[in-house]
Protein backbone atom coordinates (compact mmCIF):
# COMPACT_ATOMS: atom_id res chain seq x y z
CA UNK A 1 0.00 0.00 0.00
CA UNK A 2 1.96 2.99 -1.36
CA UNK A 3 1.65 6.17 0.83
CA UNK A 4 2.92 9.48 1.63
CA UNK A 5 1.83 11.42 4.84
CA UNK A 6 3.39 14.51 3.93
CA UNK A 7 2.92 17.16 1.75
CA UNK A 8 2.44 21.12 0.04
CA UNK A 9 1.68 22.38 -3.51
CA UNK A 10 1.90 25.98 -4.87
CA UNK A 11 -0.96 26.93 -4.53
CA UNK A 12 -0.85 27.47 -0.57
CA UNK A 13 2.73 27.57 -0.34
CA UNK A 14 4.84 29.94 -1.57
CA UNK A 15 8.16 27.98 -2.26
CA UNK A 16 5.81 25.01 -3.70
CA UNK A 17 4.76 24.88 -7.34
CA UNK A 18 1.59 23.67 -9.04
CA UNK A 19 -1.90 23.11 -7.36
CA UNK A 20 -3.20 21.17 -4.47
CA UNK A 21 -5.66 19.42 -7.51
CA UNK A 22 -2.25 18.45 -9.31
CA UNK A 23 -0.41 16.89 -6.29
CA UNK A 24 -2.75 14.83 -5.79
CA UNK A 25 -3.67 13.97 -9.39
CA UNK A 26 -0.38 12.85 -10.01
CA UNK A 27 -0.43 10.63 -6.43
CA UNK A 28 -3.53 8.70 -8.27
CA UNK A 29 -1.78 8.27 -11.69
CA UNK A 30 1.41 7.09 -9.72
CA UNK A 31 -0.65 4.42 -7.77
CA UNK A 32 -0.69 5.84 -4.49
CA UNK A 33 -3.54 4.75 -2.36
CA UNK A 34 -3.42 7.15 0.76
CA UNK A 35 -2.14 10.80 0.51
CA UNK A 36 -1.60 13.64 3.13
CA UNK A 37 -2.13 16.79 2.61
CA UNK A 38 -0.06 18.81 5.29
CA UNK A 39 -0.19 22.59 4.20
CA UNK A 40 2.08 24.37 6.77
CA UNK A 41 0.25 26.00 9.39
CA UNK A 42 -0.02 29.90 9.09
CA UNK A 43 3.38 31.75 11.00
CA UNK A 44 2.50 34.72 13.43
CA UNK A 45 4.49 37.30 13.27
CA UNK A 46 6.10 39.62 10.25
CA UNK A 47 9.65 38.63 11.44
CA UNK A 48 8.77 34.99 10.75
CA UNK A 49 7.82 35.33 6.99
CA UNK A 50 10.21 34.12 4.58
CA UNK A 51 11.83 36.13 2.02
CA UNK A 52 9.10 35.02 -0.79
CA UNK A 53 6.50 35.43 1.25
CA UNK A 54 7.76 38.98 2.20
CA UNK A 55 8.22 39.72 -1.49
CA UNK A 56 5.03 38.41 -2.72
CA UNK A 57 3.32 41.13 0.44
CA UNK A 58 2.20 38.37 2.44
CA UNK A 59 1.04 39.17 5.82
CA UNK A 60 0.27 37.16 8.71
CA UNK A 61 -3.35 37.48 8.69
CA UNK A 62 -3.03 36.61 5.04
CA UNK A 63 -1.54 33.22 5.55
CA UNK A 64 -4.12 32.39 7.59
CA UNK A 65 -6.62 32.74 5.30
CA UNK A 66 -4.45 30.69 2.76
CA UNK A 67 -4.47 28.30 5.39
CA UNK A 68 -8.23 28.03 5.41
CA UNK A 69 -8.41 28.43 1.99
CA UNK A 70 -6.08 24.88 1.67
CA UNK A 71 -8.49 22.93 4.61
CA UNK A 72 -11.98 23.94 2.15
CA UNK A 73 -9.86 22.97 -0.87
CA UNK A 74 -8.21 19.38 0.48
CA UNK A 75 -11.64 18.77 1.72
CA UNK A 76 -13.33 18.81 -1.55
CA UNK A 77 -10.69 17.15 -3.26
CA UNK A 78 -11.15 14.53 -0.60
CA UNK A 79 -14.42 13.81 -1.57
CA UNK A 80 -14.18 14.25 -5.27
CA UNK A 81 -11.12 11.99 -5.89
CA UNK A 82 -12.51 9.01 -2.46
CA UNK A 83 -13.24 6.39 -5.01
CA UNK A 84 -9.40 6.57 -6.24
CA UNK A 85 -7.72 7.67 -3.39
CA UNK A 86 -7.89 8.35 0.16
CA UNK A 87 -6.69 11.86 1.28
CA UNK A 88 -6.03 12.98 4.90
CA UNK A 89 -5.91 16.17 5.34
CA UNK A 90 -3.86 17.86 8.21
CA UNK A 91 -0.81 20.33 8.78
CA UNK A 92 2.36 20.91 9.36
CA UNK A 93 3.32 22.90 12.44
CA UNK A 94 6.35 24.75 13.39
CA UNK A 95 7.95 26.16 16.94
CA UNK A 96 9.80 29.04 16.48
CA UNK A 97 8.00 31.33 19.75
CA UNK A 98 5.47 30.12 22.47
CA UNK A 99 3.26 32.90 20.37
CA UNK A 100 2.83 29.82 17.72
CA UNK A 101 1.80 27.16 20.04
CA UNK A 102 -1.38 30.07 20.97
CA UNK A 103 -1.71 30.61 17.22
CA UNK A 104 -1.97 26.74 17.03
CA UNK A 105 -4.63 26.93 19.31
CA UNK A 106 -6.65 29.20 18.07
CA UNK A 107 -6.22 27.55 14.96
CA UNK A 108 -7.46 24.39 16.17
CA UNK A 109 -10.56 26.06 17.80
CA UNK A 110 -11.92 27.60 14.85
CA UNK A 111 -10.93 24.39 12.18
CA UNK A 112 -10.84 21.72 14.39
CA UNK A 113 -12.91 19.67 12.92
CA UNK A 114 -11.20 20.14 9.22
CA UNK A 115 -7.83 19.07 10.77
CA UNK A 116 -7.55 15.17 10.97
CA UNK A 117 -3.32 14.78 11.94
CA UNK A 118 -0.48 16.59 12.10
CA UNK A 119 3.19 16.40 11.07
CA UNK A 120 5.39 18.06 13.03
CA UNK A 121 8.11 20.48 12.14
CA UNK A 122 10.99 22.76 13.05
CA UNK A 123 12.31 24.80 10.22
CA UNK A 124 13.94 27.73 12.39
CA UNK A 125 16.19 28.64 15.35
CA UNK A 126 16.58 31.63 16.75
CA UNK A 127 14.14 33.07 14.46
CA UNK A 128 16.21 32.14 11.55
CA UNK A 129 15.04 29.77 9.22
CA UNK A 130 17.41 26.81 8.60
CA UNK A 131 16.33 25.64 5.32
CA UNK A 132 15.59 28.57 3.07
CA UNK A 133 19.48 28.66 1.62
CA UNK A 134 22.83 28.38 2.91
CA UNK A 135 23.76 31.52 3.88
CA UNK A 136 21.33 32.14 6.37
CA UNK A 137 21.87 28.53 8.06
CA UNK A 138 25.40 29.55 8.07
CA UNK A 139 24.36 33.15 9.66
CA UNK A 140 22.34 31.14 12.24
CA UNK A 141 25.23 28.43 13.45
CA UNK A 142 27.42 31.93 13.68
CA UNK A 143 25.01 33.44 15.43
CA UNK A 144 25.83 31.36 18.49
CA UNK A 145 29.55 31.74 18.49
CA UNK A 146 29.86 34.91 21.15
CA UNK A 147 27.81 32.95 23.25
CA UNK A 148 28.85 31.65 26.62
CA UNK A 149 28.43 28.11 26.36
CA UNK A 150 30.11 25.46 28.81
CA UNK A 151 30.53 22.48 26.16
CA UNK A 152 34.14 21.23 26.44
CA UNK A 153 34.56 22.16 22.57
CA UNK A 154 35.81 25.70 22.94
CA UNK A 155 38.71 26.25 20.83
CA UNK A 156 38.01 23.36 17.97
CA UNK A 157 36.77 23.88 14.91
CA UNK A 158 35.43 21.92 11.81
CA UNK A 159 35.07 22.22 8.08
CA UNK A 160 31.73 21.42 6.97
CA UNK A 161 29.92 22.29 3.54
CA UNK A 162 32.53 24.58 2.66
CA UNK A 163 32.67 26.86 5.55
CA UNK A 164 34.79 26.38 9.18
CA UNK A 165 32.41 26.17 12.15
CA UNK A 166 33.70 26.31 15.62
CA UNK A 167 32.19 22.83 16.84
CA UNK A 168 31.01 25.32 20.10
CA UNK A 169 28.93 27.20 18.28
CA UNK A 170 27.57 23.96 16.39
CA UNK A 171 26.78 22.27 19.82
CA UNK A 172 24.82 25.23 20.66
CA UNK A 173 22.83 25.40 17.49
CA UNK A 174 22.47 21.70 17.23
CA UNK A 175 21.23 21.90 20.91
CA UNK A 176 18.74 24.76 20.51
CA UNK A 177 16.79 23.01 17.48
CA UNK A 178 16.11 19.47 19.58
CA UNK A 179 15.07 21.67 22.58
CA UNK A 180 12.87 23.33 20.30
CA UNK A 181 12.16 19.78 18.20
CA UNK A 182 11.22 18.54 22.44
CA UNK A 183 9.16 21.55 23.08
CA UNK A 184 6.77 20.44 20.23
CA UNK A 185 6.58 16.90 20.35
CA UNK A 186 5.79 17.14 24.02
CA UNK A 187 3.45 19.72 23.70
CA UNK A 188 1.77 19.09 20.49
CA UNK A 189 2.31 15.53 20.20
CA UNK A 190 2.22 15.09 16.28
CA UNK A 191 1.22 12.02 14.71
CA UNK A 192 4.17 12.67 12.25
CA UNK A 193 7.71 13.86 13.01
CA UNK A 194 8.89 15.59 10.47
CA UNK A 195 12.46 15.34 9.04
CA UNK A 196 13.86 14.85 12.41
CA UNK A 197 17.23 15.79 11.72
CA UNK A 198 16.76 18.91 9.01
CA UNK A 199 19.28 20.94 10.94
CA UNK A 200 21.72 19.12 9.31
CA UNK A 201 20.33 20.11 5.57
CA UNK A 202 23.70 22.03 4.62
CA UNK A 203 25.87 19.80 6.68
CA UNK A 204 24.64 15.74 5.69
CA UNK A 205 28.11 14.78 7.15
CA UNK A 206 28.07 16.21 10.61
CA UNK A 207 27.54 13.40 12.97
CA UNK A 208 25.59 14.60 16.64
CA UNK A 209 27.66 12.05 18.00
CA UNK A 210 30.76 13.83 17.86
CA UNK A 211 28.54 16.54 20.57
CA UNK A 212 27.26 14.25 23.26
CA UNK A 213 25.18 16.88 24.61
CA UNK A 214 23.04 17.15 21.49
CA UNK A 215 23.22 13.31 20.95
CA UNK A 216 21.11 13.40 24.56
CA UNK A 217 19.01 15.58 23.33
CA UNK A 218 18.31 13.39 20.05
CA UNK A 219 17.60 9.91 22.56
CA UNK A 220 15.59 12.32 24.67
CA UNK A 221 13.28 13.45 21.94
CA UNK A 222 12.83 9.67 20.20
CA UNK A 223 11.99 8.45 23.52
CA UNK A 224 9.29 10.61 23.78
CA UNK A 225 8.39 10.68 20.44
CA UNK A 226 8.02 6.55 20.27
CA UNK A 227 6.39 6.27 23.92
CA UNK A 228 3.23 8.37 22.79
CA UNK A 229 2.90 6.44 19.24
CA UNK A 230 4.01 9.34 16.87
CA UNK A 231 5.29 8.01 13.59
CA UNK A 232 8.94 9.30 12.44
CA UNK A 233 8.85 10.00 8.74
CA UNK A 234 11.96 8.36 6.13
CA UNK A 235 11.84 11.50 4.18
CA UNK A 236 12.93 11.48 0.37
CA UNK A 237 13.12 15.03 -0.12
CA UNK A 238 16.39 14.81 1.34
CA UNK A 239 17.70 12.90 -2.11
CA UNK A 240 16.70 16.25 -3.78
CA UNK A 241 18.43 18.58 -1.66
CA UNK A 242 21.95 16.45 -2.63
CA UNK A 243 21.84 14.07 0.36
CA UNK A 244 23.02 10.52 -0.01
CA UNK A 245 20.57 9.45 2.93
CA UNK A 246 17.05 10.16 3.28
CA UNK A 247 15.51 12.58 6.58
CA UNK A 248 16.72 10.91 9.18
CA UNK A 249 20.49 9.95 8.43
CA UNK A 250 21.60 6.46 8.88
CA UNK A 251 22.89 7.41 12.63
CA UNK A 252 19.27 9.11 13.85
CA UNK A 253 17.43 6.00 11.79
CA UNK A 254 19.45 3.18 13.71
CA UNK A 255 18.22 5.64 17.33
CA UNK A 256 14.86 5.02 16.00
CA UNK A 257 15.01 1.44 15.40
CA UNK A 258 16.92 0.69 18.27
CA UNK A 259 14.36 2.22 20.60
CA UNK A 260 11.42 0.84 19.21
CA UNK A 261 10.37 3.64 16.89
CA UNK A 262 7.43 3.17 14.12
CA UNK A 263 9.02 4.86 10.80
CA UNK A 264 6.66 5.20 7.95
CA UNK A 265 7.12 7.07 3.96
CA UNK A 266 6.78 10.84 3.03
CA UNK A 267 7.75 12.81 -0.08
CA UNK A 268 7.33 16.27 1.40
CA UNK A 269 6.63 16.96 -2.21
CA UNK A 270 6.02 20.88 -3.04
CA UNK A 271 4.09 20.39 -5.97
CA UNK A 272 3.21 17.74 -8.47
CA UNK A 273 6.90 17.27 -10.22
CA UNK A 274 7.98 15.83 -6.35
CA UNK A 275 5.23 13.36 -5.99
CA UNK A 276 6.46 10.44 -5.34
CA UNK A 277 10.23 11.03 -6.46
CA UNK A 278 13.00 9.57 -5.72
CA UNK A 279 10.73 6.70 -3.83
CA UNK A 280 12.56 4.03 -5.38
CA UNK A 281 15.58 5.18 -3.61
CA UNK A 282 14.10 5.93 -0.44
CA UNK A 283 13.06 1.94 -0.62
CA UNK A 284 17.04 0.79 -1.14
CA UNK A 285 18.04 3.12 1.85
CA UNK A 286 15.42 1.89 4.08
CA UNK A 287 16.59 -1.65 3.05
CA UNK A 288 20.15 -0.91 3.42
CA UNK A 289 19.24 -0.06 6.93
CA UNK A 290 17.35 -3.33 7.74
CA UNK A 291 14.10 -1.79 7.88
CA UNK A 292 11.31 -4.12 7.67
CA UNK A 293 8.36 -2.51 9.13
CA UNK A 294 6.41 0.03 8.39
CA UNK A 295 3.40 2.13 9.18
CA UNK A 296 0.83 4.85 8.11
CA UNK A 297 -1.49 6.66 9.32
CA UNK A 298 -5.45 5.83 8.01
CA UNK A 299 -9.08 6.22 9.51
CA UNK A 300 -10.01 4.52 12.44
CA UNK A 301 -13.61 2.98 11.87
CA UNK A 302 -15.51 3.43 15.28
CA UNK A 303 -12.54 4.98 18.24
CA UNK A 304 -10.71 7.95 17.17
CA UNK A 305 -7.51 9.25 18.12
CA UNK A 306 -4.06 7.58 17.48
CA UNK A 307 -2.94 4.75 19.00
CA UNK A 308 -0.94 5.94 22.12
CA UNK A 309 0.02 5.21 25.62
CA UNK A 310 -1.10 7.55 28.71
CA UNK A 311 -0.70 11.23 28.23
CA UNK A 312 1.21 12.76 30.82
CA UNK A 313 -0.37 15.76 32.60
CA UNK A 314 1.99 18.23 31.31
CA UNK A 315 1.13 17.53 27.94
CA UNK A 316 -2.72 17.68 27.37
CA UNK A 317 -2.46 20.16 25.45
CA UNK A 318 -5.65 19.30 23.10
CA UNK A 319 -7.48 18.84 26.07
CA UNK A 320 -8.23 22.25 26.25
CA UNK A 321 -9.91 22.25 22.49
CA UNK A 322 -11.90 19.05 22.78
CA UNK A 323 -9.80 18.06 19.69
CA UNK A 324 -7.59 14.37 19.11
CA UNK A 325 -6.05 13.51 15.45
CA UNK A 326 -8.97 11.57 13.74
CA UNK A 327 -6.59 8.99 12.49
CA UNK A 328 -4.53 5.95 13.85
CA UNK A 329 -1.34 4.32 13.32
CA UNK A 330 -1.63 0.88 11.30
CA UNK A 331 1.46 -1.41 10.25
CA UNK A 332 1.84 -2.28 6.67
CA UNK A 333 1.25 -6.15 6.22
CA UNK A 334 3.79 -8.23 4.51
CA UNK A 335 6.61 -7.37 3.30
CA UNK A 336 6.47 -3.79 2.81
CA UNK A 337 9.24 -3.73 -0.05
CA UNK A 338 7.54 -6.51 -1.87
CA UNK A 339 4.68 -4.25 -3.13
CA UNK A 340 3.65 -3.56 -6.93
CA UNK A 341 3.95 0.03 -6.45
CA UNK A 342 7.83 -0.50 -6.81
CA UNK A 343 7.21 -2.28 -9.58
CA UNK A 344 5.90 1.50 -11.12
CA UNK A 345 7.30 3.77 -13.38
CA UNK A 346 8.07 6.20 -9.98
CA UNK A 347 10.38 9.56 -10.65
CA UNK A 348 14.16 10.10 -9.77
CA UNK A 349 16.09 12.64 -9.82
Amino acid sequence: MPFSQHSHSGEFCAHAKGTLEEVVLTAIELGFRIYGLSEHCPRYREEDLYPEEQEANLTPRLLHTRFTSFLEEAHRLKEIYADQITLLVGLETEYITPTDLEGLGALIETHGDQIEYMVGGVHHVRGMPIDFDRETWEECVRSFDSDEYDDGFTGRERSLAGGTYSDSALSAFLCAYFDAQYTLISIVRPSIIAHMDLCRLYAPSLRFADFPEVWERVERNVRVASDYGALFEANAAAFRKGWEDAYPGSDVLQLILRLGGRLTLSDDSHGPHAVGLNYPRLRTYLLDQGVTELWHLSYKPSIQGIEQGEMPEECKFWERFGWEPSVYATRVYGEWWRLGFWDGDLPET
